[in-house]
């Protein structure tokens, strides 16, 4: 019998991110290409673990990272392209269209980069979503702005997160900020903001089915930390809870809607204060940022990026995937900017805490527990201790420091 040739997967990394898929990926005998933008490469990557590592100055400027790629590809037979961080999702699409490689194309991919594509997909699909006008024409605008009472938020059309997002009040303000943005006004659009409760559900897709998902509730919207400051905080959602199967439900049918067919996904909705009802926001074919992947890991024992490593080498060698066994806990995530260089968070010492964020002037705790009402009072509690002993805003700082 001859031997299985060996799959490589080149990586795309414009910032440190998605080491337990590359783990999990050479451990299951993949052969791993890892591309960085220059900013990202002096971190610490598992080398051990990486078979060729190159870095650029960024990875999407066109035609230098196709070239780059194809250069690549001269010497190394490439079977898959991974994007490892939101940035990434459009390159590598735009590789695979360009090598002809299996996976997220161009067309599927604007569903998960580009958020007035996302919102046009998922009103067709049914799914509810805040009233929104695409910045094309002005009469169109004008109409909008006239017909959906403000406040209203400006979004750039390929942004992560909540990274550039404005809030207005009033028509003029928003003509005077596409003005200010000439040419690229086109790359934003202009939505409806709905006041309620931010949820995210983080799923695992193998040939569109959702075969893992969880259902979350942030604290505070990740809009609100970013451009008002505070502590960012989420929490999993009591399994038994109508809105934990309602987000799921919700989220099966957008993810078959966008045509995510294999790999991971995170998603965010709103529960509009005004009628109780979920409302999509965005959504991203990745591993949540803002280590929501290390939560699911606290509730479930589930990796959401080896799972996702796994899903792409089953998919490549006409395997089947099979979701491993995992517990039906809950866990909970509370950070924030700190006034110290190293908070002392020794204090904080209940038996639920199962990690510290070690980073200079942050202060963060992960909790775990079998029971949802005990994440949810812990989470209760630190939030107020932290906003007394640790919380640190920087006036008119106004971009969130992590992506969620």
């Amino acid at each position: 019998m001859s031997k299985q040739r060996q799959i490589t997967l080149l990586c795309l990394a414009s910032e440190y991110k998605g080491v337990p898929f590359i783990e999990e990926a050479k451990r299951l005998g993949g052969k791993v290409l890892l591309l960085v933008k220059e900013e990202a490469a002096d971190s610490p990557w598992p080398f051990e673990r990486i078979d060729g590592f190159y870095r650029m100055p960024d990875l999407y400027t066109q035609p230098n990272i196709t070239y780059a790629v194809s250069y690549l590809a001269r010497s190394h037979k490439i079977d898959r392209i991974v994007a490892l961080d939101d940035y990434d999702v459009a390159t590598a699409s735009a590789l695979r269209e360009h090598f002809r490689l299996p996976g997220m194309g161009d067309s599927v991919a604007r569903h998960f980069r580009d958020k007035l594509a996302m919102r046009v997909k998922a009103h067709q699909s049914g799914v509810l979503v805040p009233q929104f006008s695409a910045v094309f024409n002005h009469d169109d605008l004008d109409t909008f702005m006239r017909r959906v009472e403000p406040p209203w938020v400006l979004k750039p059309r390929f942004e992560a997160g909540a990274k550039g997002i404005r809030k207005v009040h009033e028509s003029e303000v928003v003509w005077r900020a596409l003005e200010e943005l000439g040419d690229q006004q086109s790359y934003y659009l202009l939505e409806q903001f709905l006041p309620g409760d931010v949820y995210h559900v983080d799923s695992i897709i193998w040939h569109g089915d959702s075969l893992f998902t969880l259902a979350s509730k942030y604290g505070a919207p990740p809009l609100s930390v970013t451009q008002g400051g505070g502590i960012f905080n989420t929490r999993t959602l009591d399994r038994n809870s109508a809105e934990f199967q309602e987000l799921g439900e919700i989220n099966r049918r957008l993810l078959h809607s966008m045509g995510h067919s294999q790999g991971v996904a995170h998603t965010e909705f709103i529960r509009a204060a005004v009628d109780g009802r979920f409302y999509f926001l965005e959504t991203a074919a990745r591993v949540g940022g803002a280590n929501i992947d290390k939560m699911v890991k606290a509730a479930t024992g589930i990796e959401l990026w080896a799972e996702a490593a796994r899903v792409e080498l089953a998919g490549i060698r006409g395997e089947n995937y099979q979701l491993p066994d995992h517990r039906q806990e809950y866990a909970g995530l509370i950070t924030c900017l700190a006034r110290q260089a190293h908070p002392d968070l020794s204090s904080y010492d209940h038996a639920e805490i199962v990690w510290r964020l070690d980073k200079p002037y942050h202060a963060g705790l992960l909790i775990a527990s079998h029971k949802a009402q005990r994440i949810k009072s812990l989470l209760a509690e630190y939030n107020g201790r932290f906003a007394q002993d640790f919380l640190h805003h920087l006036p008119g700082e106004n971009e969130v420091r992590t992506t969620i």
